[in-house]
């Protein structure tokens, strides 16, 4: 008989997380408290990549999920997937130069431009960088269509979508986690998975399960529908911006957006200003809202994914890099919780390694 699986959160890491649960033949039930998309994937610059925070057993999960993403848009016919391209300077030259010298060693795609270059890839940039990085491989799905899409290919494959309902604990029989409680009742399975983003540590903690994890705001403004203005990411000093697929130029201090401070509204208009006087043609650009999200970040900075010890029966998926890593930690929770497979990659990430020390 094919597993019951609950799935809680309908961000992009629990949809995706699903998705190839039921592609396994896992019999599938999504719950979330939110609507498609979650918290901090609505909110999310939605950019792939394996740049940042890399030793490099993390940027080989990191690469091997940017092709993971082009498996699934094959699997998944009209995810709003566009490798558009990095065009990045927001680092010191020599440290940029460093950070270059080190990706090249890993096999990463990294181009050295100069001025010239960068103008030609962002046309519209008032001040070209006189040295910068590009990685045409990288990449952006827009994240709450991206989220709805796999969402919907679950639902024809017979699985059920639980929005709007809360988990309000984890339900154990003699140590082991067989299910939720919902405020309309138990909801059984042979296997319960906790990706739901911020609201991962509560959940957890009914069953005795400790995650840490902080969940720092990141503010980001989001312009009217415009004309288009960007090619692909721009990851200058200080700010970080790109244009979605239907016309908004999105931005951030960086890419998870930065500290609202205590006049969130200042602060937003603020960034706005900044991210107008960057491009040429953007006179008639306004402020559409600003968003912020609350990222769930495990106190390493690493992602937590893998069965929580001392509670069989429950899988933990929690991380920052969400959108990046959605397909790969998909395809390798559903091998593991469907076949008893971890996949190496994901060797330093289970939660016991908080325990362990």
């Amino acid at each position: 008989m094919s597993k019951q699986v609950i799935v809680i959160g309908a961000g992009i890491v629990g949809a995706s997380i699903a998705w190839h649960l039921a592609r396994a033949g896992a019999r599938v039930t999504v719950i979330a408290d939110s609507a498609a998309g979650g918290l901090a994937t609505r909110n999310s610059f939605a950019w792939i990549n394996a740049s940042w925070g890399n030793p490099e057993v993390y940027f080989r999960l990191r690469t091997r999920s940017m092709a993971e993403w082009s498996r699934l848009a094959q699997d998944v016919p009209g995810l709003p997937l566009v490798w558009c391209g990095g065009l990045c300077w927001d680092l010191p030259a020599d440290r940029l130069e460093a950070y270059a010298t080190e990706h090249l060693s890993w096999g990463y795609g990294i181009e050295r431009i100069g001025r010239e270059q960068a103008a030609r890839i962002e046309p519209n940039l008032a001040e070209p960088p006189d040295f910068a990085l590009y990685v045409p491989g990288e990449g952006v799905a827009e994240p709450v269509a991206t989220t709805r899409a796999l969402l919907a290919d679950v639902e024809r494959r017979g699985a059920r979508i639980l929005t709007g309902t809360v988990v309000t604990a984890l339900t154990q029989t003699k140590d082991r986690v067989v299910g939720v409680d919902t405020p309309a009742g138990l909801i059984a399975a042979d296997e319960v998975v906790i990706a739901a983003g911020v609201g991962s540590p509560d959940i957890a903690a009914t069953a005795g399960v400790k995650l840490p994890i902080e969940t720092p705001p990141g503010l980001i403004v989001h312009s009217r529908p415009y004309e288009k203005l960007l090619n692909g990411l721009v990851l200058a000093e200080r700010l970080h911006m790109r244009q979605t697929a239907e016309g908004r130029i999105i931005a951030g201090s960086d890419f998870g957006g930065g500290d609202p401070g205590t006049d969130a509204e200042a602060t937003a208009r603020d960034l706005f200003a900044a991210t107008k006087a960057m491009l040429r043609g953007a006179d008639g650009l306004e402020l559409d809202f600003h968003t912020i999200g609350y990222r769930p970040t495990p106190i390493d900075g690493f992602p937590v994914i893998g069965r929580a010890e001392g509670a069989p029966g429950l899988y933990v998926a929690v991380m920052h890099s969400g959108i990046t890593l959605a397909p790969a930690v998909g395809l390798f929770a559903a091998r593991e919780i469907v076949d008893g497979e971890r996949d190496p990659l994901l060797a330093r990430y289970g939660l016991s390694r908080f325990t362990s020390a």
